[in-house]
């Protein structure tokens, strides 16, 4: 098999881990933003134990995302790390305070005000930190002969910093639409009431983000408005789930949230690959200046391949195992 072959199906299996791990971890994490808003405290052991079963397996697509990106684009790494490594280090920092959080605000009655803010804390900033990556790899890198040679605080600009409050506020939107999936009573009551306002900060969010990148990248700018026929299906397609949000909150319906909200990421997702593609370190080197040996990413595969079935299996049976609703008063702790 050709290099060119397998680098494409690496980036598929990277970029299918990463969307897995953005749309799985993301509700929790947008439940962690939206837990000092909870009406009280009964409303929040409902969030915390909605997911206190899959929460630490969730992540185990962004363990997978970021171990095949090292193995298949090593490159990458390379210049990411010494460009993003505050912006890195301050999201595992922040799904460590989270983690921990988890564990202790169940035992603890004396504390549990500390731990709600850890949980709180730390879900906002390893979403902001996400958002801000996200940003920075539209804008791009400075580079020369594979090397990064900008500052350590590129990455950290007005365009980004709008990149990270707009990755809270849809995980946030995310964790309002699951709690209305998994609660009941006056939890769910709020959820409903909270969703449109979200609904709302993330298309005013999206509408500046998709104005503003095209003068941020160039490459963007040709791609989006030298293919209109191809690219803005996604942004439309964005919107209309934006619009399934909305029309199903006001339906009181209970599973069309979530879901549509789900494909409101999707699709944005896709159309950030399209604006991108094919470059894996805009705006300078593709996949293939990216890829590793062809000889590695296809003994990697063989592996990747055969372990990728049994982690949708053991997600999609504890999803079954803990379906329905979680209740008042009631958990897995």
């Amino acid at each position: 098999m050709e290099m060119f072959d397998l680098s494409i199906i690496w980036a598929g299996i990277i970029g299918f881990g990463v969307i897995m791990y953005v749309l799985m971890d993301g509700f929790d994490l947008g439940l962690g933003i939206l837990f000092p808003f909870a009406p009280d405290e009964e409303a929040r052991d409902v969030m915390m134990n909605s997911v206190a079963p899959v929460w630490d397996g969730n992540e185990t697509w962004l363990v997978l995302g970021g171990a095949g990106l090292l193995a298949a684009f090593p490159l990458v790494y390379s210049i990411f790390l010494p460009a993003l490594y505050i912006g890195v280090f301050l999201m595992l920092a922040g799904l460590i305070f989270r983690g921990i959080s988890f564990e202790f605000r169940f035992k603890s009655r004396r504390n549990r005000r500390w731990w709600n803010r850890s949980f709180a804390w730390g879900s906002a900033v390893a979403a902001f930190a996400q958002g801000a990556v996200v940003g920075a790899y539209i804008q791009g890198f400075q580079t020369e002969g594979f090397v990064y040679t900008g500052g350590a605080f590129d990455w950290l600009t007005p365009f980004t910093v709008l990149t990270g409050l707009g990755l809270m506020a849809g995980y946030a939107l995310l964790g309002s639409t699951w709690l209305i999936l998994k609660s009941e009573g006056h939890v769910q009551d709020w959820a409903y009431k909270i969703t449109p306002m979200l609904l709302a900060m993330v298309l005013v969010v999206f509408a500046i983000v998709s104005i503003w990148t095209p003068f941020v990248n160039p490459v963007v700018w040709d791609r989006w408005f030298g293919h209109l026929h191809l690219i803005w299906i996604f942004p439309a397609l964005a919107l209309f789930f934006a619009f399934l949000v909305y029309r199903s909150v006001k339906q009181r319906r209970e599973s069309y949230p979530f879901l549509a909200t789900i494909g409101i990421y999707v699709f944005t997702y896709l159309g950030l690959i399209v604006s991108q593609w094919p470059m894996i370190v805009p705006p300078n080197y593709t996949l293939w200046d990216a890829a590793s040996a062809p000889e590695s990413q296809l003994f990697l595969l063989i592996g990747v391949l055969f372990v990728i079935p049994f982690i949708l299996m053991y997600t999609a049976w504890t999803y079954w195992v803990f379906r329905g609703k979680v209740r008042v008063g009631e958990g897995y702790h």
